[in-house]
This record gives structure tokens, C-alpha cells and sequence, in this order.
């Protein structure tokens, strides 16, 4: 049975979480986990390797946990997006494993704590900097699933797939006549509402 409980809880659902974002890299070339699909160059294996430094920093730096992590070094005033990309030097597996390690580091930070652990954001104001792991367990979890959700975007403009997680799409149906139809109602509604026809 599934411990219960609200740190329970919430470690679950950041696991389903971080689980789902790796699952959008599966069958992809490398271009593809890379490529930029949005005007500020949102891209798979960035938001991956962003998590990454997301969660060494939020439940390693904010509790005074230490790691040793290179990946984590990024030079933000050079580049103020340097977590949100992959380098040449970077290979897909580099970012999935380094990926991995912040969740075992993470995870052993979410074991060892109450959820009242305080800890302290370095870079949040001097007013908001003092948090608790459960704060930080609500703010990771509610981070990750946003990322996740840019991910299905991103995936299903590249090659279609949609869904959850693998083995769980929850999506209505895979016929993508019906799926051709859907999106043909959806504009022709658009326009309607908007007056352009």
C-alpha cells in the first residue's frame, strides 16, 4: 500500500511529475529533445536539465545539504538562460542522469526532513527567504508539473504524441481523424465567437 499523509502525498505527486517530463524525450533524435520550439527557445532537454538545477538548489542549497554537481555551475551572468539548454558537450544522457541525481538527492533531503524544517532560499528577498520543506515541497512539485505541461506542448508540436505518462495517455481516443475533426470545430467556434465568420 502507498504511505499517505501530506509529505507522502506531495513527494508523490513530484515523482509523477519528474517521471512524466523524461517520459516526452523517449523516441526522440537528438535535434528533436533540443531544437527551440518557442520564441524564448523553450526546449525538452533544457527543461529537463532546469529541473535538474531546480531541485539541486531547492532541497540541496535552501537546507544547508550539500552536493557535488558541476552541472549545477552555470554562469548565469554570462548567460542568464545557461540552465535551460544543453550544450554541445551535453549529451542527452549527461542531462538525464544528472537529472536522476537531483532526485535521489532530493529524495533523501524529503526522507531525513519533518515538513517543518526551515531552510533558506538564497536567491528569494530577506521577506520570503526563511521557508519550510514543506513549502519548498509544494513549490517544486507545483514547478515541475508546470514544466511538465510545456513539455506535452512541446512534444505534441513535434511530432504529435500526446498524453500523461507512458502507459497512460488519458487522452479520449488515438484516432487522429477524430482528433483532425476536434481541432477543425475548435476554429471554426474561434472564429465564430471572435465575429470572422
Amino acid at each position: 500500500m502507498t504511505a499517505s499523509g501530506p509529505k507522502a502525498d506531495l513527494h508523490r505527486y513530484l515523482r509523477y511529475a519528474r517521471e512524466a517530463m523524461l517520459w516526452k524525450l523517449d523516441g526522440l533524435s537528438e535535434y528533436d529533445v533540443r531544437r527551440p520550439m518557442t520564441p524564448t527557445g523553450t526546449n525538452l532537454l533544457g527543461l529537463v536539465k532546469h529541473l535538474g538545477t531546480v531541485e539541486f538548489g531547492y532541497f540541496g542549497d535552501t537546507f544547508a545539504r550539500p552536493y557535488d554537481e558541476p552541472l549545477t555551475e552555470h554562469d548565469f551572468e554570462a548567460d542568464p538562460t545557461a540552465d535551460m539548454w544543453a550544450t554541445v558537450e551535453q549529451s542527452r544522457e549527461d542531462i538525464i542522469g544528472f537529472f536522476r541525481r537531483a532526485w535521489a538527492h532530493a529524495d533523501a533531503t524529503i526522507d531525513s526532513l519533518d515538513l517543518t524544517a526551515e531552510g533558506s532560499v538564497p536567491w528569494w528577498s530577506e521577506d520570503h527567504r526563511t521557508v519550510t520543506l514543506h513549502q519548498i515541497l509544494v513549490h517544486v512539485a507545483a514547478e515541475t508539473h508546470r514544466h511538465a505541461g510545456h513539455a506535452d506542448i512541446i512534444r505534441e508540436l513535434i511530432d504529435g504524441v500526446a498524453g500523461l505518462v507512458d502507459g497512460n495517455d488519458n487522452m479520449p481516443t488515438s484516432d487522429p481523424t477524430w482528433w483532425q475533426q476536434h481541432r477543425a470545430k475548435l476554429e471554426k467556434t474561434a472564429k465564430q465567437a471572435a465575429g470572422l465568420c
